[in-house]
């Protein structure tokens, strides 16, 4: 074993025994050549059982998630020993004070980064962190059972737990806008566009009315027709009444009423755009909008001063239409009378398309300095974002004074 291996095991096994600071350890990642491992992902974070702390193992492959609890009485050390042993690629140990990030090479040499830990964090030394998910899985669910995140049993398909750590966090990102405190009538109206296989749309529906007991109508808006035939069929089995699923494109739909909410949850390039001018042009209280794909913006890239060290690769250049692409989205957004910002949707140990644009209507805003931003902006890349054209001659208009 190199010098390298032996030093950054031992950081994390020092860490991760830590009484007082550990918070989570996670091991995954590409094997190196000619090894293998027998879990596809292992997480170690501390949880108190009887009022005792522990250690609990969760070992992920494809076909299941097991969890166990380790005490000192356990042969815990070597219990932590077997998983260093794997040959994982990237390593992450969380503590109160620091975010380790480990990543070892083919030959074994490991890169240590030392970060400052995300705001907020600490040990939850809860037994079930799920308890207090909107759509915990620690009970039979009609609605995940019905799309096949959880058997027969109650219990989550290994596969698709990420979908369903999907699914939760962005019913608390729903939460935390306190938008349906603010919509004082009922049902809410909520439009789903570029739906898709309607995971996250009829989870929405499900948590409102089932859940929450708040009266909601809900239409989802995709060209794939197999799809939506699917989610109809899962809404009428469901007994679904207030969700509908319409075939056609974004830009042809047209509410009976106007919608409350505006989701467009990785609807493709512009299909994002189509979407937001939706919510903007019905007047919706709240939009949210997670970003898939991007190429409208980029192809109208070109290098400028003093941005062509970062242009001429084309990676750097793509990573940076996106950025700019969600930057004119959030400041259109504003300047169209809404308190707008960009938030981490999911970890992106679960998907990389994960940002979300949230937006909140609010009433007289002073837009002057939002105006001023987008204008110069688009002077100094000399491109005309997609949502601009297609919200049309009212918003031109707003930022040309």
């Amino acid at each position: 074993m190199s010098k390298q291996e032996q030093d950054y095991r031992a950081v994390v096994r020092d860490i991760v025994l830590d009484d007082v600071n550990f918070v989570q350890f996670t091991a995954k990642g590409k094997i190196r050549m000619g090894q293998s491992a027998p879990w596809r992902q292992v997480t170690v974070r501390p949880v108190e059982i009887k009022g005792a702390r522990q250690l609990q193992f969760s070992y992920l492959d494809e076909r299941q998630d097991i969890t166990k609890n380790y005490g000192d009485d356990d042969n815990l050390l070597d219990k932590l020993d077997e998983i260093l042993a794997i040959p994982y690629s990237a390593l992450r140990v969380l503590t109160i004070e620091q975010d380790i990030q480990v990543q070892v090479s083919k030959k074994g040499k490991a890169l240590i980064r030392y970060n400052d830990p995300p705001k907020g964090t600490a040990p939850t030394l809860k037994h079930n962190s799920d308890k207090d998910l909107p759509l915990p899985d620690n009970r039979p669910d009609a609605y995940l059972q019905a799309v096949g995140i959880m058997n027969s049993q109650g219990e989550i398909r290994p596969r698709m737990r990420d979908k369903f750590k999907q699914i939760n966090e962005f019913l608390k990102l729903l939460e935390h806008t306190r938008a349906l405190k603010e919509i004082e009538y009922r049902p809410v109206q909520i439009v789903d566009f570029g739906c898709g296989s309607a995971y996250l749309t009829l989870a929405t529906y499900h948590y409102l009315n089932t859940i929450k007991g708040i009266e909601a109508r809900l239409d989802g808006v995709d060209t794939n027709a197999h799809l939506m035939e699917q989610a109809q069929a899962i809404s009428h089995d469901l007994n679904y009444d207030g969700a509908c699923f319409y075939q056609q494109p974004i830009g042809d739909y047209q509410p009976e009423t106007p919608p409350d909410i505006v989701m467009a949850l990785h609807a493709c390039d512009t299909a994002t755009d189509d979407a937001l001018a939706q919510g903007i042009n019905h007047g919706a209280h709240l939009i949210l909008s997670a970003p898939c794909c991007h190429h409208h913006l980029h192809a109208q890239m070109t290098t400028v001063d003093p941005m062509r060290p970062v242009l001429r690769h084309g990676i750097l250049k793509k990573r940076m239409g996106d950025i700019l692409t969600d930057s004119f989205r959030a400041l259109i957004l504003r300047i169209c009378g809404y308190k707008t910002d960009v938030v981490e949707f999911i970890s992106s140990e679960h998907t990389d398309r994960n940002l979300m644009i949230r937006a909140i209507q609010r009433d007289n805003m002073d837009i002057d300095a939002f105006v001023e931003e987008y204008n110069e902006l688009k002077a100094f890349w000399k491109v005309t974002p997609y949502l601009e054209t297609v919200l049309g001659d009212g918003f031109r208009v707003l930022v040309k004074g």
